[in-house]
C-alpha cells in the first residue's frame, strides 16, 4: 500500500529554475536569540521559545511510537541543520536540570544526528491546563506572529490542551475554516514553511503550493517565486503553464461547510494528522479525501472504528 502521492505536473519546473542563483543565503537556520537558555534564570511564560542543553531532556517513557525511520531520522536532521529546528518541541518540568518530553521525540532524535546542542522548546506545567490554554490564546492574540508561529500555537491547543477547532475559534474569535486552513500550513515542507515564516514566501503564495501534492514539487515552485518575485496570479499561472492548462487545487476547507462537516474533518482527520479534505456542492453532495503516511495510519484507524463499533 504505497502512501506516496503522485505528482500532479509535468516536469516542468527544473527547466523554469535552470540557472538560478543559490538562494541557500537567503535560508538562514531559524534562530530563538532572544529567548533566555533554561536554567540561567526563572521559568518564563509558557508561550516563549526557550533554547535548552540537550542533555537535559529526556523522552517520555510513555511515547507510543516505539519505533523511528532511521533515513527519515536523517532527512530531517538535513534539513535542520540546513534551516533550524523550524517547529519547536515541548516538555515539561522533571527538576531544576532535567525536562521530559511532551510532543517531538522525532524532531529531538534528529537533532541529536543534527548535532544540536541546544534545542528550542515550549516548557510546560503539565498540571496548569487553564494557565497554559490562556497563554497560548494569548500569544495567538499579538499582532507580530508570522503565519507558521500561529499554525503552531494552534497545534499547541489541539495537542496540549484537547481543544477542537470549534473551541479554539471561539476563544481566539476567529473563523473555523481560518483556523482549519493556518493548520494545514504545516503540511508544507520545511523548506516552504521556513521560507513563509521568514518573509520571503506570502501565505497566499502557500495556500496555492498547498493545492500541489508533490513535495518537491512545492519546494521547486517556491524557489521559482523568490528567484522571480512572482505574484500569486502569477504562480498560478505558472502551474497552469506546467500542468497543461490545469488550475491548482483549491483548498477545500476554505468552504464555509455546515458545522456537522467540520466535526467530520475533526474526528476522522486526527487519525491522519488532519490530511483530509471535504469538497461540497450546493447541492449536498460531494466528495472527501484522505491522505494517509503510512500503514499504520490505516491500521490504528481501523483499530479506532473497531473499538467503536462503527
Amino acid at each position: 500500500m504505497s502512501s506516496k502521492p503522485q505528482r500532479g505536473l509535468g516536469r516542468g519546473v527544473s527547466a523554469l529554475l535552470g540557472g538560478q542563483d543559490d538562494l541557500s543565503s537567503l535560508r538562514k537556520p531559524v534562530g530563538y536569540i532572544n529567548k533566555e537558555i533554561v536554567g540561567s534564570k526563572e521559568p518564563q511564560d509558557t508561550s516563549d521559545v526557550l533554547r535548552i542543553p540537550i542533555d537535559m531532556i529526556e523522552p517520555n517513557p510513555f511515547q507510543p511510537r516505539m519505533s523511528f525511520d532511521r533515513e527519515a531520522l536523517e532527512e530531517l536532521a538535513a534539513s535542520i541543520k540546513a534551516l533550524g529546528l523550524i517547529q519547536p518541541i515541548t516538555v515539561r518540568r522533571k527538576a531544576s536540570d532535567k525536562y521530559q518530553i511532551i510532543s517531538g521525540e522525532r524532531r529531538f532524535r534528529a537533532c541529536r544526528i543534527a548535532g544540536m546542542d541546544m534545542i528550542p522548546a515550549y516548557v510546560r506545567d503539565a498540571n496548569d491546563q487553564g494557565m497554559l490554554e490562556m497563554a497560548i490564546v494569548e500569544n495567538i492574540q499579538r499582532e507580530n506572529l508570522d503565519p507558521i508561529e500561529e499554525a503552531m500555537s494552534y497545534q499547541r491547543l489541539i495537542e496540549e490542551c484537547n481543544l477542537t477547532q470549534e473551541q479554539m475559534a471561539e476563544r481566539v474569535g476567529k473563523k473555523r475554516a481560518s483556523i482549519t486552513n493556518t493548520l494545514r500550513l504545516l503540511k508544507l515542507p520545511a523548506k516552504v514553511q521556513h521560507d513563509l515564516k521568514v518573509g520571503l514566501l506570502s501565505v497566499g503564495h502557500a495556500k496555492v503550493l498547498l493545492g500541489v501534492e508533490d513535495q518537491v514539487m512545492q519546494e521547486e515552485l517556491c524557489d521559482l517565486v523568490i528567484k522571480g518575485d512572482l505574484s500569486v496570479r502569477q504562480l498560478e499561472e505558472k502551474i497552469r503553464g506546467i500542468s497543461g492548462g490545469k488550475a491548482p487545487r483549491k483548498e477545500e476547507q476554505g468552504q464555509n461547510l455546515p458545522d456537522e462537516y467540520y466535526k467530520v474533518l475533526e474526528h476522522i482527520g486526527k487519525y491522519f494528522s488532519n490530511n483530509i479534505s471535504l469538497k461540497r456542492a450546493s447541492s449536498g453532495k460531494g466528495t472527501m479525501t484522505i491522505r494517509f503516511d503510512s500503514d499504520d495510519e490505516i491500521r490504528r484507524f481501523l483499530k479506532a472504528l473497531d473499538d467503536t463499533n462503527l
